[in-house]
């Protein structure tokens, strides 16, 4: 599905963890491979590094997501390990030059196992004084900070409320500054294409690659590759973004700004084929593999919304796969003509977010009602309401859960990487088949926008998914005659039969009136609705069979010292909850880590899990959701720890929070 890498299998362990600031010196001449083939050697220090983060930011219009993406891209091909966090305005168009108008990209890229996309840069590259402005507060004192000089104007200093220019007047003294004129620089290399200026300085951000990538000895084929094909109709903006690629590489190897280079070795990973990929890349991809392995077409009905459209977008170029997409002309036709198709015999999908499931939610209560599989992707963001839609949050877990009218059970699974995302597509669309329900499936964000390795999977260890459609009549009336009843349960799983329409002695009526057991015809009987709405429930609860146990990370509980306090998490918290932990263990004390997937029903031995630790904290980008579910399904002393900026949970602020929890446990003084 798109460009892989094979890794030879690791042969050393991985490294002991560094910050940007431990470096192993080694004073020799690094080698470079200049975007033009020539081999380049220059006398400078070369600085080796475990883990390095890299913050892009400029005003909306500079190329700042595409420059990410792009040593994102070339960092996976060199075999580092990668997390990433897109950040940018959910305006069209911000007025330029403004600080609602900064985009952003940070870049986390190491060699060893990471988890997040760091809490704050090593290095940041600033376009313009917005971009400064807005990102500085984040670089720690000695960071890198490369800044170009070519709109420091008065006018647009004093947009963002500088009254001087910080280059100057002293402020960015405790930094590694590097003010240069990119813009500058760059009209001039690609002055030969004929471009105006305005379109000439549209290549800074690859002149400010090409620099970045000489810095940190990226390779240069794939970008080289990925704009000559991406141009490949405009030859001059094709040549002039080559051109200004080449002329940052050539700048950082020719010009004595830069006395120190650096070096991030490769991430020792296991044998096999691996590619980078984003949350909502790796939802679509499940999606598409789940539909095949159950043998079914796939129609999503979808409206489109930040931020899940870009699923819709992926799953529309499958159309070789039995992928039907439909743009819908508003969130309540989606999800109606999906859930059509899976009455026609298709598995019905839809994504949406926060928003699109509040116009949803009559239809996934005819789903209930029908009892048909359906696939509802919510890409969760920040509200109420419109809110931020750019921006991250997990506040929908109640919505998904009880966000319709009557008594109406949904399973609910939560992907907690962009990769995983994956395998809860497929493990949704199982459920979904097998129990012939409506099945919530969350991401957010951060996970959808995201990216990091993935090994691709063998698809053919992935087991297949029988639909099990009924073909024949299943009961006899009282005169003998065979007849179908469309609401005779299975006894293990208490599912309805699954007949297409058209198929030959299997008529039955359908629809949202409650149904008489067995028949489903229509009923307003007392007792028969009792019985169907615990029916219902019944199933949905049964699913707990199939969820494996939750596992508890406590390294030192088999020896008798486990840890009294434990960390439990669900969907994207699992990376800052997981680097937490680990810094907290390196700090000598004991703490116990585990993760929840099925958020309906919870596996079985959560709640003896949960009765085993002193104290269980819940970090959650909400104001304690699960926590409160916790709570209130097993009676335990749950401790929410929220936080809901719009941004992912640090790692720094947890670990510090979870060792004074620890401490204040076991009496150790403040």
């Amino acid at each position: 599905m798109a460009e892989a890498l094979t890794r030879p299998a690791a042969t050393t362990a991985p490294k002991v963890r560094r910050s940007h600031h431990q470096r192993r010196t080694v004073p020799r001449p690094p080698v470079r491979d200049h975007p033009d083939g020539r081999r380049l050697h220059a006398v400078r220090q070369v600085h080796t590094l475990d883990r390095v983060v890299i913050r892009f930011a400029g005003d909306s219009g500079d190329g700042m997501q595409l420059t990410g993406d792009r040593f994102t891209a070339d960092s996976a091909t060199f075999g580092n390990d990668i997390s990433t966090l897109p950040n940018f305005p959910a305006e069209i168009r911000a007025p330029q030059g403004t600080l609602p108008g900064v985009s952003s990209f940070q870049l986390h890229f190491a060699n060893y196992d990471i988890m997040t996309p760091g809490d704050r840069p090593d290095v940041l590259v600033a376009m313009n004084p917005a971009a400064l402005k807005a990102n500085l507060e984040d670089l720690p004192r000695g960071g890198l900070l490369i800044v170009d000089t070519a709109d420091f104007t008065k006018r647009n200093l004093a947009k963002v409320g500088y009254e001087a220019s910080p280059l100057e007047d002293g402020s960015l003294a405790d930094y590694q500054l590097h003010a240069l004129d990119l813009t500058g620089m760059t009209v001039e290399a690609v002055k030969e294409f004929g471009l105006s200026r305005k379109d000439a300085s549209r290549a800074k951000n690859m002149f400010a690659l090409g620099l970045l990538s000489w810095l940190y000895g990226r390779p240069t084929e794939g970008t080289l590759n990925f704009l000559s094909t991406k141009f490949a109709n405009k030859p001059a903006i094709r040549d002039a973004n080559l051109t200004a690629f080449k002329t940052g590489f050539a700048f950082g190897e020719t010009t004595e700004v830069f006395a120190v280079t650096y070096e991030v070795p490769p991430a020792p990973m296991p044998a096999g084929t691996y590619r980078q990929i984003s949350g909502n890349v790796a939802l679509a991809y499940g999606l598409v593999a789940g539909a095949r392995k159950a043998n079914l077409p796939m129609f999503l009905g979808a409206y489109p919304i930040t931020p899940a459209s870009d699923v819709l977008h992926e799953l529309s170029k499958y159309k070789r796969f039995g992928v039907t997409t439909f743009q819908a002309e508003d969130e309540i036709a989606g999800v109606g003509a999906a859930l059509g198709a899976s009455f026609a015999g298709h598995l019905g999908v839809t994504t949406t977010s926060g928003p699109g499931v509040a116009l949803k939610a009559e239809t996934i209560g005819l789903a209930v009602m029908t009892e048909l599989p359906l696939v509802i992707c919510d890409i969760q963001r920040a509200g109420p309401s419109t809110g931020m839609p750019t921006k991250t949050e997990q506040a929908d877990l109640l919505q998904v859960m009880y966000g319709r009218n009557g008594e109406a059970p949904v399973p609910v699974l939560a992907a907690q990487t962009p990769s995983d995302c994956f395998d809860t597509a497929i493990e949704a669309i199982r459920i979904a088949v097998k129990y012939r329900t409506p099945v919530f499936l969350l991401s957010d964000g951060y996970i959808a926008n995201g990216a990091e390795p993935w090994e691709v999977p063998d698809l053919s260890a992935i087991p297949p998914i029988d639909p099990e459609f009924a073909t024949e009549p299943n009961a006899t009336d009282k005169a003998g005659k065979d007849v179908f009843l469309p609401y005779k349960r299975d006894p293990e799983t208490l599912a309805r039969p699954w007949a297409i329409p058209g198929t030959a002695g299997l008529q039955h009526r359908i629809g949202g009136i409650e149904k008489a057991r067995d028949t489903g015809a229509v009923s307003y009987d007392p007792a028969n609705h009792d019985e169907m709405v615990r029916t219902r429930q019944a199933k949905i609860d049964g699913i707990v069979r199939d969820i494996p146990d939750v596992v508890v990370d406590d390294p030192d509980a088999g020896e008798g010292f486990g840890a009294s306090v434990l960390v439990l998490g669900w969907g994207s918290t699992y990376g800052p909850i997981t680097a937490a932990v680990r810094r907290v263990r390196k700090s000598g004390r004991r703490i116990a880590q585990t993760h929840v997937r099925h958020l309906n029903p919870f596996p079985a031995n959560l709640g003896e899990v949960l009765r085993r630790y002193e104290r269980v904290i819940v970090p959650e980008m909400n104001l304690g959701q699960l926590a409160m579910m916790l709570r209130a399904k097993y009676l335990v002393d749950v401790h929410s720890y929220s936080r809901v900026r719009g941004l992912p949970i640090s790692l720094s602020e947890l670990a510090a929070d979870l060792e004074a929890e620890i401490d204040s446990i076991e009496g150790v003084p403040a």
